[in-house]
């Protein structure tokens, strides 16, 4: 499982959403210029969360994005799990399946489904509000 750029940044600006005003829309022009990215490749971003009802978009004059629900109850699994193709360790249980022919005999299966385990509890186990107020993350 490997994050990519685009997963870093979707985190990126939902928590800067969060920190300048988590119930106010953010126009898109404002977010790509506090992040530094470009408004076309962050809107494909957002356009993809709002799909997904981790964001809510609003089009017009004193339109932009905001947070669907709290930061709080906003965790880094759901965001991750909507922009990633992947968030498995290995393609065989990639998003749950066991998709090789020697699933049933083989011997390293349960490791990879554990690693998928924690994975999916370790991101699932993070909100966005404990980034804004830089909460230390607590492993199980």
């Amino acid at each position: 499982m490997r994050v990519s750029t685009k997963g870093r940044y979707a985190v990126r600006v939902i928590i800067d959403m969060a920190e300048n005003g988590e119930t106010e829309f953010h126009p898109l022009h404002n977010l790509a210029e506090r992040q530094k990215l470009s408004e076309k490749y962050l809107e494909a971003i957002l356009g993809t969360l709002v799909k997904h009802k981790i964001l809510e978009g609003a089009r017009g004059k004193g339109g932009g994005y905001k947070l669907a629900k709290p930061a709080a109850k906003l965790t880094v699994w759901e965001i991750l799990n909507v922009i990633e193709t992947s968030m498995g360790p290995v393609e065989c249980v990639d998003n749950g399946k066991s998709g090789c022919d020697r699933a049933d005999i083989c011997p390293t299966l349960p490791m990879w489904k554990t690693l998928e385990g924690i994975i999916h509890d370790y991101f699932s186990g993070i909100t966005i509000e404990q980034l804004v107020r830089r909460k230390p993350i607590k492993i199980k």
